[in-house]
């Protein structure tokens, strides 16, 4: 068999796959209709009170269906005006609960506190029944009048939870609708809308019973019309996914085998070698004390063979803690279990005092990690600006419920004999089920013994970690070694609730690390590193290297890299000036430089990711998360955009016209609808904002009762921080009139549609 009949073959075997997944996906959704709109399909059903948001308890009718717990206002099942809601049972889990009430309690709720509620009724009504105390969204508690009914409903939960793939059809008939037109005979009234076969079945004794046999064509038969969408539009959308192309991902393969340094305070420290003091004593005569070194060109014997933005994703290779922290319900050990997850990226060092390159203006990097679980964690960044040299990165895992992002300035001093290195930037941490933002800075390396002594590397600096929706604060304090006495990688920190103290800890980043708990004195390890720490590690993976695109770190700096593994400082020196002066040439054209993949927000002189994804997984819709040519993104079940509403799209449009006139090409992507998510992203902005004010006027408020309780404060003192604050809050109206009105104008005047 030749290629040609391979591909033909390869081709039609996907398609009879498409249409088996096509007639799969119709049965399914059928069953469901079937089980959701068809009244003798009822695992059970009768009267149960509900208690409200406001702990009052109010009677309701309750349907059990496989999968499904319909509420209704009376036992009018078929009456629409009588829905109150439906109950999600494949997102909920079931308990007993106790009363002091007479009667059996259980309480529906779900562990993540999401919503249980469908967003549509049997009869797609979008709103329930009014009703005189609402029902809370994430759980419910129902009590039945007896102890017997109540474990009858618990049975009854108990099998619609487990096998609510499974149509159940009751034998039993439910009494014919009122409302239906009364000149139909009682005939036509009982006569069933399916053909049924009728089997005279003899039971014990002469006693029969009638049998009903129903066909599932004659059942799906039974339920034609009541897609409400026409037959073009059902058309339309079977052709939309005959057409819809493959989801693609990047071909990712297990990185190259780590090599690690030795723990302890001894791998930090170095001696330049004799045939390299020469470069050394060229580059010193090039600087003074106090210069910034970003500036000069730095010899290749003190680099590390990989980028900085490659050494960034150093600190994600223990991003299962940050899973652990979006699962912990306390926000204090919420709080403690992002501060260990941060402290577990610092224990990796080089070997000897190296630094790693000066990224590439519009150099990319990506990388991914394979959680236990299945979950994936992706990594992205890129250099977005040379002078002042910044880096941006998004890592994203959904599922896992987290995603971070920082932009990130390098600067680097010189001050005689030591050198200092400070990472300037706050990283952001979501985590996304919870709806909270931790910022957090970097510490700063610093060199020392550059010209006296032995060089060694250190970290210096404190921390702030600061959660946007907790008043917990953490405080970590990054020590250098005292003149005398002391040692290395010394570090402490506090964790903070408002002004008490609740935790606090201390030890060495490259070590162990303990913490306190104030009240009882109790005692525990925070964080350890440790040979088994290494084999812990999430499995890292790259993309091969004949398939990386020519601006990707390991492709760019390939030659250079190869160059200092063989020791060949000098070919080293060659290929590295290569693409520093490639960048200069570039910087001198004028034509300003483009980001890939994040784009600058003004407003806050940050770099956000342009396919950031917010939201949390969604188990019910969200399929997988995936990454392909630097774009993250989740393949779902149905797609949130409803393009049946819309009508057919245009041939072309929203795709970007080939044209050699720039200034077009410009117009036209400016004149593009923005995407969906940019409206979300401004209102967590606003939000952000708002969150952060409020927390610097109530710090500066507890400073101004702090100087007021001072007896000893001037008049003077008291007039100055009443002028101060007076200025923060014309400052916080000014900057807010202006965003609202921005909101108000886009809102007002929207953007216009793509040119023909």
């Amino acid at each position: 068999m030749n290629e040609e009949d391979e591909e033909k073959l390869r081709k039609s075997s996907f398609k009879s796959k498409r249409r088996e997944y096509k007639d799969e996906k119709k049965r399914v959704a059928g069953e469901l209709v079937t089980a959701l709109r068809d009244p003798t399909v009822v695992v059970m059903a009768d009267w149960l009170k509900a208690r409200g948001s406001l702990k009052r308890w109010t009677r309701y009718y309750f349907v059990l269906k496989p999968g499904l717990l319909l509420v209704y206002k009376t036992d009018k099942t078929h009456k629409q005006s009588h829905w109150v809601g439906t109950i999600l049972l494949n997102c909920c889990e079931l308990i007993e609960r106790p009363s002091k009430k007479d009667g059996f309690c259980f309480k529906l709720f779900h562990p993540l506190d999401q919503n249980i509620w469908a967003t549509r009724g049997p009869f797609g009504e979008s709103h329930g029944a009014v009703t005189l105390h609402v029902l809370p969204t994430t759980y419910l508690i129902c009590r039945a009048p007896s102890n017997q009914a109540g474990r009858c409903w618990m049975d009854a939960l108990e099998l619609a939870l487990r096998c609510s793939g499974l149509l159940m059809r009751t034998m039993h008939k439910l009494e014919a609708p009122k409302d239906l037109d009364q000149s139909a005979s009682a005939n036509e009234m009982l006569e069933p809308i399916v053909p049924i076969d009728i089997e005279e079945v003899s039971m014990d004794g002469d006693d029969t019973t009638p049998h009903l046999n129903i066909s599932e064509t004659e059942a799906e038969r039974h339920f034609t019309g009541l897609d409400d969408r026409s037959q073009d539009e059902i058309a339309l959308s079977d052709a939309e996914e005959e057409n819809e192309p493959e989801q693609k991902e990047s071909p990712w393969v297990k990185s190259e085998v780590e090599t690690f340094n030795h723990l302890g305070a001894e791998s930090q420290t170095g001696d330049v070698g004799e045939e390299n003091k020469g470069f050394l004593w060229t580059l010193l005569k090039q600087v003074r004390p106090g210069m910034d070194l970003s500036k000069v060109v730095l010899p290749t014997f003190i680099l590390e063979p990989r980028s900085f933005l490659e050494k960034l994703s150093d600190y994600y290779f223990h991003a299962d803690l940050l899973q652990e922290a979006s699962l912990e319900d306390d926000p204090h050990l919420r709080m403690l279990k992002v501060a260990r997850f941060y402290l577990s990226g610092f224990y990796k060092k080089p070997k000897g005092i190296k630094k790693p390159y000066n990224p590439i203006l519009g150099e990319t990097y990506r990388c991914c990690w394979e959680h236990p679980d299945g979950s994936t964690t992706f990594y992205v960044a890129e250099q977005v600006s040379h002078h002042p040299p910044i880096s941006s990165i998004f890592v994203s895992n959904r599922k896992a419920g987290f995603d971070v992002s920082a932009t990130i300035l390098s600067k680097s001093k010189y001050y005689g004999n030591s050198a200092s290195v400070m990472m300037l930037g706050k990283i952001r941490i979501r985590l996304l089920n919870r709806g909270e933002t931790y910022t957090v800075g970097l510490p700063f390396a610093n060199v020392k013994g550059i010209m006296i002594g032995s060089m060694t590397l250190e970290m210096g600096g404190q921390v702030t970690i600061e959660c946007d929706r907790t008043a917990y604060t953490c405080f970590l304090d990054f020590k250098l070694k005292p003149f005398l006495g002391g040692s290395m990688n010394v570090m402490n920190g506090q964790i903070k609730l408002g002004k008490e103290t609740i935790t606090d800890f201390d030890g060495h980043w490259d070590g162990l690390i303990t913490y306190r708990n104030v009240k009882d004195g109790s005692k525990a390890t925070l964080w350890e590193a440790t040979p088994e720490t290494f084999q812990r590690r999430l499995q890292m993976k790259e993309i091969p290297l004949e398939q990386q695109g020519d601006w990707e770190s390991k492709r760019l700096w390939l030659k250079v890299s190869e160059a200092i593994q063989n020791d060949d400082q000098y070919a080293a020196t060659e290929e590295k000036t290569v693409l520093e002066d490639d960048q200069r040439r570039r910087a001198k054209s004028g034509v300003p430089h483009e980001t890939k993949i994040f784009r600058h927000n003004t407003q806050r002189d940050i770099y956000e990711y342009i396919h950031a994804d917010h939201r949390p997984w969604d188990l019910h819709n969200d399929v997988k998360q995936i990454e392909h040519d630097y774009v993250i993104k989740t393949i779902c079940r149905v797609k949130s955009s409803n393009k049946l509403a819309k009508g057919p799209r245009p041939a072309g449009e929203g795709e970007e016209e080939e044209s050699s006139d720039s200034t077009t090409h410009a117009t036209l992507t400016n004149r593009r609808k923005p995407r969906g998510g940019e409206e979300h992203v401004t209102s967590t902005e606003m939000k952000e904002s708002l969150d952060r004010t409020a927390l610097l006027l109530e710090r500066l408020g507890e400073r101004l009762d702090e100087v007021a309780a001072d007896a000893s404060s001037s008049r003077r003192s008291l007039l100055w921080a009443a002028f101060a604050l007076a200025l923060l809050h014309i400052f916080l109206f000014l900057s807010l009139r202006d965003r609202i009105a921005a909101a108000v104008a886009a809102a007002a005047h929207p953007p216009l549609p793509p040119a023909p």
